[in-house]
């Protein structure tokens, strides 16, 4: 089991973004999965924000109030792959991205199962 996403990603206010993240595992126990960042300071796993999530199979979405309007998640079944549009970044998303899975419902996320290695994304005005 490999879990990839892309490498660190340098942008300027304005700008967009697109991380991805594939995992065989993706689907399986019928996991939502998505996307959490943490930023600095943060050194607890627990104080990872969780950002957006959405349903495998079917395709359910749920987005932080942080977030939403400018990011979107998807994904590729077929290639086992989940992706985060972001559009319009700012300086206070820079942060370390995770992609994970686990349980997320409506109204946000309720625990992870397994994570990603993290994507740094910066920010610069």
């Amino acid at each position: 089991v490999q879990v990839t996403e892309s490498g660190e990603r340098l942008a300027q206010v304005g700008d967009s973004l697109r991380l991805s993240c594939t995992d065989s595992r993706f689907g399986s126990h019928e996991d939502a999965v998505g996307w959490f960042r943490q930023t600095p300071g943060q050194e607890r796993e627990e104080d990872r924000e969780g950002i957006s999530c959405l349903t495998w199979e079917r395709g359910d979405e749920w987005y932080a109030e942080s977030v939403r309007g400018r990011f979107t998640i998807s994904r590729d079944i077929a290639a086992n792959t989940l992706y985060l549009q972001m559009n319009n970044l700012q300086p206070e998303d820079t942060a370390m991205y995770y992609c994970a899975a686990g349980l997320c419902t409506a109204s946000g996320w309720i625990g992870t199962n397994f994570w990603g290695q993290g994507t740094q994304v910066t920010v610069s005005s």
